[in-house]
């Protein structure tokens, strides 16, 4: 499979509410909610985009409280020695940021904190008000990542859903995305048959349709690909994928 990123629907439309935080009026309104069911790209966008921006990536705990998402942020921020004291690591973090988000601006790139599996811990006032703190300190983009109950849970949290006016709902891919997402990862040719089949069964959930494609090439590898590339004929009887409510196993049809 190949090692390529394929902008979806959803990638643009994430990219649409980081356009608009960087063109806000107010600078407090710096965080981004996105939100979607497992499995429609949320985790493989943020990867993208941390490794494209050198943004800091966050994965919640439910144990989380606010000294174990400072202790979490100064490690990723590479504090080898931090300090003894609750308000010194905090301004620890301030200025580590600090430095950073300096230096993105000097090279024109977007620096950011993604916390992904937010529903984790979006119940708890004494994280999510510190992440607003550090938000609102140095008006820095922070993505809050969660897979449906993120936004009835901030509700809660009017001071902090007031900064989120930007909210990027990730949905199952079309089959222009799908079309993209095989053509751009599969190493074997697929016809437009087996692709228009593996969408349909995955219901636009890119993480099956990840799995088809390395069902498809590791067969695709075994025969000899006519012109259109591998078939649904081709793989008939195969296990394409599973099915992710009844967990059994999703079989190309023999004579569709």
């Amino acid at each position: 499979m190949r090692d390529v990123f394929v902008e979806t629907r959803n990638y643009r439309t994430f990219m649409e509410k980081m356009t608009r935080v960087d063109e806000r009026g107010a600078e407090e309104a710096c965080l981004v909610v996105v939100d979607g069911k497992p499995g429609l790209g949320k985790t493989a966008t943020m990867d993208h985009w941390v490794s494209q921006t050198g943004s800091i990536y966050l994965r919640a705990q439910s144990w989380w409280e606010h000294n174990d998402f400072i202790a979490e942020l100064l490690n990723e921020l590479g504090t080898s020695k931090p300090p003894p004291g609750r308000r010194e690591r905090f301004v620890s973090v301030i200025k580590e940021l600090s430095a950073l988000a300096d230096q993105a601006a000097l090279e024109d790139r977007t620096f950011s904190i993604v916390i992904d599996e937010c529903d984790m811990i979006s119940r708890k006032t004494s994280v999510m008000e510190t992440i607003r703190g550090i938000s609102d300190i140095k008006f820095l983009p922070t993505i809050l990542v969660g897979m449906g109950t993120l936004r009835d849970h901030l509700r809660r949290f009017p001071q902090i859903e007031s900064r989120a006016p930007n909210k990027a709902s990730f949905e199952p891919s079309s089959l222009a995305d799908a079309t993209a997402l095989i053509e751009g990862l599969c190493e074997v040719p697929v016809a437009p048959d087996l692709i228009n089949y593996a969408w349909r069964s995955a219901k636009g959930f890119s993480r099956e349709m990840v799995e088809a494609i390395s069902k498809i090439e590791r067969f695709g590898r075994r025969i000899e690909i006519g012109p259109q590339g591998v078939t649904m004929a081709d793989m008939a009887g195969q296990v394409l994928m599973s099915n992710r409510d009844t967990k059994q196993d999703i079989i190309v049809p023999v004579g569709a």
